[in-house]
């Protein structure tokens, strides 16, 4: 089994990580261990078993076993300053046990304007009805962030950039102002993954993922994990536990293996998506590119100060307000398929409209033209990109035709 020095470059662990013998064996993936039971030798052995709550000591299969145990001590390795990695059954579901392991009722939850719609409907849903008051702010105006705290508030939610409208907030900047506030900061930092930014590094105390999306990369798996260092990784572990989160030994497998190729993937898909993204912003139909990998865009000198890679994800918004011809362009296209999600192998395509959804942040915003809202979310894959921009080139023009 390859087993490199522990300062090898992130691209190197996602080979290297994970595999250690007593998990592997004379293998090079991790097996794929099926059990709820584990089979203790003796009395004396189950008594010493259930002394330790932790990855590699057996007891429970929902305390895992060495498939899962591999991947998140994988994903512990590729997250600086991280003591330890909880694995959840979906992205959602790691950012429910995330917040639920830092707030209880009569706390007030910070949550950034541009935030996963879902976890929007949590915060005001299932939170709420818990006693947790939500406050919601605009992640690109620091200087009014202070404002939101009180004495009562526990946790802010970051995500950058956002998974619609593409904004890049200073999370460091954000991170460091609630812990002089005395909260906690999480991050979904589901677009970068902690090889394009490293959360913890930056000032959060939780790194959110969605394994599904970058890690999977190939559209046949639900996963979340959240990482953290030693406060904050026992506290995520016992709420998960109490809960009874846990992913099944298949789906660890997939995302295990899937992790060995993410770092190739992203390169690849990044550099797609930079190249489209060019080639519409010449586009007299598009009135914004929302990517901030391409220089002139919003929130690109963030995440050139604070990223070290990108991914495939990004929008548009055209000009104009012209629905049905905004579907008819979607509807066009032969190698987007219509779907949700992203970091897939194949190109993907949503259309959006957040305006319903914010309340901090004005959609469009107030220097835009007021008609150009009608946004467009590409994830690209890993098609050849000169036949990516045919099949775009082919939809603006059945567009048109009307």
């Amino acid at each position: 089994m390859a087993k490199g020095p522990s300062d090898t470059r992130p691209q190197t662990k996602l080979v290297t990580a994970g595999r250690r013998p007593e998990w592997t064996g004379p293998v090079v993936n991790p097996p794929v261990w099926r059990a709820s039971t584990h089979l203790y030798p003796d009395m004396a052995a189950k008594e010493e078993g259930g002394k330790h709550n932790q990855d590699g000591r057996f007891f429970y299969g929902r305390r895992g076993a060495p498939t899962q145990w591999a991947l998140a001590e994988a994903l512990t390795e590729l997250e600086p300053g991280a003591a330890g990695t909880v694995l959840y059954p979906s992205g959602v579901a790691a950012i429910a046990g995330a917040l639920l392991a830092v707030l209880q009722p009569g706390d007030v939850l910070l949550v950034t304007d541009n935030a996963y719609e879902p976890s929007r409907t949590m915060a005001t849903g299932l939170l709420a009805r818990m006693g947790i008051e939500t406050r919601f702010f605009d992640p690109l105006d620091p200087d009014a962030f202070p404002s939101k705290f009180c004495d009562r508030t526990r946790a802010v939610l970051l995500e950058s950039p956002g998974s619609l409208t593409m904004e890049v907030c200073d999370v460091p900047a954000l991170a460091a102002m609630a812990r002089e506030k005395g909260a906690v900061s999480l991050l979904d930092n589901t677009w970068a993954s902690a090889l394009g930014f490293a959360a913890l590094s930056h000032g959060c105390d939780i790194a959110i993922m969605s394994l599904t999306k970058h890690v999977g990369g190939h559209s046949d798996l639900m996963m979340g994990s959240a990482s953290a260092g030693k406060r904050w990784y026992a506290r995520l572990r016992q709420t998960a536990q109490a809960l009874g989160h846990v992913v099944s030994p298949d789906d660890a497998a997939l995302a295990a293996r899937g992790l060995r190729t993410m770092g190739v993937r992203l390169e690849r898909s990044t550099a797609s998506a930079v190249e489209i993204a060019r080639w519409l912003s010449g586009r007299p139909e598009v009135a914004q590119v929302l990517c901030p990998m391409l220089p002139g865009t919003p929130g690109h000198d963030l995440w050139l100060r604070d990223f070290t890679g990108g991914c495939g994800l990004f929008s548009f918004v055209f000009g104009g307000s012209d629905e049905a011809g905004r579907a008819r362009f979607i509807d066009a296209l032969e190698l987007f398929g219509i779907g949700y999600s992203w970091g897939g192998f194949e190109s993907l395509v949503v259309p959006f409209d957040p305006a319903p959804i914010r309340s901090e942040t004005p959609w469009p915003p107030a220097h835009w033209s007021g008609q150009d809202r009608l946004g467009v979310r590409l994830s690209i894959g890993l098609e050849d990109p000169a036949d990516l921009i045919a099949d775009l080139d082919r939809a603006f023009a059945a567009m048109e035709q009307g």
